[in-house]
């Protein structure tokens, strides 16, 4: 994995600086809308970890995202679980469980056919959700409560305040990203870069390629996971409509549009993305027509996605403005 450049990085950290400061500044509308982004941007760079940098294209990621949200609901009304340290990683460690049991399954297959048992796997999670009155059916399950964060009867942070779980969700995203690279940094990331350069020259070089896509996938399934308990969470209610292959499909668009295989691609992808949405549908009621254009057009100019455009390099060059450049030293024998 290609390490970040100085000027791109900087860049980030700047965007991290502004996304902290942005609810001290913003209405309330925003600060939830931006938490709703927050949300996709980690479900979309979850994905990004198996078309980009795994070549597993998926269509039933939502699986994931909704049964978190479903794993969510009944800790609280079946078993009483409120607590953020407890909910949390059940959840994670179900959406991992069950990430694990699909991937076993779809990872046996390749191209075309990973895609129909992906999303034949995530609609038997609809369908099951949506004529399930245990589950609330059509209409879903209402969270009780948002989770709280008490140690020792000490509330560390409030989540039912909008601009706490606002930081927690941007706490969550960065932590995303950091675990990710560091993944994809680790010899572990090395042979899943092997693979998806050339899988069968990795298999004569001894590794066992479907055990690392399966362990790539449960992390992959599992980081979906945490993006849907904290969009239940910010909702307060989960339906069939987190496991639709429709919230696959905008994941998809999202990391396309992004940029695959680069991790922050997504993240800017599904800022952009939605903020176009609410847009547009705030000027016209045919604003789905006005995003297919915008979607049609970055694919035809950026084929690599926003993240292809030199914003990096461009940061680097404002940052440097005014800094003559250094002089070079004299070489020997120079008077």
């Amino acid at each position: 994995m290609r390490p970040l450049s100085r000027s791109l990085l900087g860049l980030l950290l700047v965007i991290v600086a502004l996304l902290t400061v942005f609810p001290q500044f913003a209405e309330r509308y925003y600060v939830q809308l931006a938490t709703k982004i927050i949300v996709m941007a980690i479900f979309a760079m979850s994905l990004d970890l198996l078309v980009g940098y795994t070549r597993l294209v998926s269509l039933g990621h939502a699986a994931f995202f909704g049964l978190a949200g479903y794993a969510l609901a009944v800790l609280q009304r079946d078993l009483g679980f409120v607590s953020l340290w407890t909910t949390l990683p059940l959840t994670l460690g179900i959406c991992a469980l069950a990430a694990l049991l699909v991937g076993a399954l779809a990872i046996r297959t390749s191209g075309i056919y990973f895609i129909m048992v992906t999303l034949a796997i995530a609609q038997m999670f609809y369908y099951f959700a949506n004529d399930t009155k245990a589950l609330g059916g059509s209409d879903g399950m209402f969270l009780g409560a948002k989770p709280t964060a008490d140690v020792f009867g000490f509330e560390l942070f409030d989540l039912k305040n909008r601009t706490t779980f606002y930081y927690f969700a941007l706490a969550a995203l960065v932590a995303s990203f950091l675990l990710a690279r560091m993944v994809l940094a680790s010899l572990f990331g090395r042979v899943i870069d092997a693979i998806r350069c050339n899988e069968p020259r990795a298999r004569a070089l001894g590794f066992t390629t479907w055990r690392y896509k399966l362990a790539m996938f449960a992390v992959a399934g599992t980081l979906a996971g945490l993006a849907g308990y904290i969009g239940a969470a910010q909702d307060g209610i989960v339906n069939s409509a987190f496991l639709s292959w429709h919230q696959s499909g905008q994941a998809l668009m999202i990391v396309i549009l992004g940029g695959m295989g680069t991790l922050y691609g997504p993240v800017a992808g599904a800022f952009v993305l939605i903020v176009m949405e609410d847009v547009a549908a705030g000027i016209t009621e045919h604003w789905l027509l006005f995003i297919g254009v915008f979607v049609i057009a970055v694919v035809l100019l950026l084929p690599r996605g926003i993240a292809s455009l030199p914003l990096g390099n461009l940061f680097g060059r404002l940052r440097g403005r005014g800094v003559p450049p250094p002089r070079a030293a004299p070489e020997a024998g120079d008077d």
